[in-house]
């Protein structure tokens, strides 16, 4: 799997949680560039990713996550990619 398939499978999973087709997520996204991706849907969308992946994060990662390319290196980590 590459970055880019990661990057494309949590844009669909923020896309569907927000219904909001024209979310495009990359590396240097953050929370506050998406409008409606507030603290309850950030930890919907940990749970959501946490069960594409088939992984699970510790909370101390979740809360020092600063962007959606920190998310990506760590689902990495997890996976063993």
């Amino acid at each position: 799997m590459t970055d880019q398939d990661i990057f494309d499978a949590l844009s669909q999973i923020l896309r569907i949680l927000l219904r909001n087709e024209s979310v495009v997520l990359t590396a240097r996204t953050t929370r506050r560039d998406v409008p409606g991706w507030d603290s309850l849907n950030y930890i919907n969308f940990i749970a959501a990713v946490e069960g594409k992946f088939g992984i699970k994060f510790r909370m101390a990662d979740v809360e020092s996550f600063e962007t959606v390319g920190s998310i990506v290196e760590a689902i990495k980590a997890r996976k063993g990619a």
